[in-house]
């Protein structure tokens, strides 16, 4: 079974309910050993992929990781990309803004870290997080500088506004950019709370604040609804990735990206005449290096 991409697509303008969307789908796998061979043929596509974005030097490639805590963030970025280079992707891992950071508008601390021509930039959580936490904790808006008379709902839209017309931007700059919503039944999310609380090796992944933003979860879906409602956009849609399987998440996660780079009818550079004469002057000069050591 072949996965499609336009099935987990948000539709520009859609008004998007989480309840209306799946966070369980049919398994593209029959068994643990088909899942790592449907895996494997991924990775190994997206190296060649990105092979070719990096040699033609013309687009670059963000993507974009939300959901809610434990969605599997962090293992589908680990896993889909696991065959990529690493000189050629940066992932980034945008937490509590730092002080230096709340002095400027809440799209410089991601701007800065845009991948350039060539290359593939990952962002886990990102400008985002200032649509959906902050919305959820209006409060944060204080330490961001807002005088607390002038927050009101209008701030919002305002900031949809803003990332819509920055990733308008980005793409007439070159920049393609797929986002992901790991969508999470709070059911699993208890389910591996539970195991990272059970099991000592995954102790270190529990932070007890996870809990506290767990109470908050109808909240986060009313702000997900609105944020992915606000901002699908032709230019850079949002995908929702049903995330209870995380193996099977991983299968269409890694299956759009190679949709979106396969879009983009990469080749590598052609030599011109000018060019292939001068690699073979060189090419003579270096095999005549070799009969003189001899």
């Amino acid at each position: 079974m072949n996965v499609n991409s336009k099935n987990f697509r948000v539709r520009a303008g859609e008004k998007v309910k989480l309840k209306e969307w799946p966070t369980r789908e049919e398994p593209y796998y029959q068994s643990k050993e088909e899942y790592q061979q449907i895996l494997i043929e991924h990775t190994q596509e997206l190296s060649a992929q990105q092979n070719m974005l990096y040699a033609s030097n013309r687009h670059s490639l963000l993507l974009i990781f939300q959901g809610m805590d434990a969605a599997g963030k962090d293992g589908a970025i680990q896993h889909v990309m696991s065959g990529i280079n690493p000189q050629g992707c940066e992932v980034y891992s945008f937490k509590q803004p730092s002080a230096e950071e709340l002095e400027h508008d809440f799209l410089w601390r991601t701007t800065c870290r845009l991948p350039e021509r060539g290359r593939i930039g990952i962002f886990n959580r990102s400008y985002y997080e200032e649509v959906l936490v902050v919305r959820v904790h209006p409060e944060l808006l204080l330490n961001e500088g807002f005088p607390h008379g002038l927050i009101d709902e209008t701030i919002w839209e305002e900031r949809y506004r803003s990332i819509v017309d920055l990733e308008k931007h980005l793409y007439r700059n070159e920049t393609r950019i797929v986002k992901f919503f790991l969508h999470l039944s709070k059911d699993e999310q208890r389910k591996r709370f539970l195991a990272r609380l059970d099991h000592p090796e995954k102790n270190w992944k529990f932070n007890p604040a996870d809990i506290q933003e767990r109470s908050f979860w109808n909240d986060y879906r009313k702000a997900y609804e609105a944020c992915l409602s606000a901002t699908s956009t032709k230019q850079a849609p949002w995908y929702i990735v049903p995330a209870d399987d995380k193996e099977n998440a991983r299968i269409i996660v890694s299956q759009i990206i190679l949709d979106m780079l396969k879009k983009l009818r990469m080749s590598y550079p052609e030599t011109d005449e000018t060019r292939r004469k001068e690699l073979l002057s060189i090419r003579e000069l270096l095999a005549s290096e070799s009969h003189e050591d001899e």
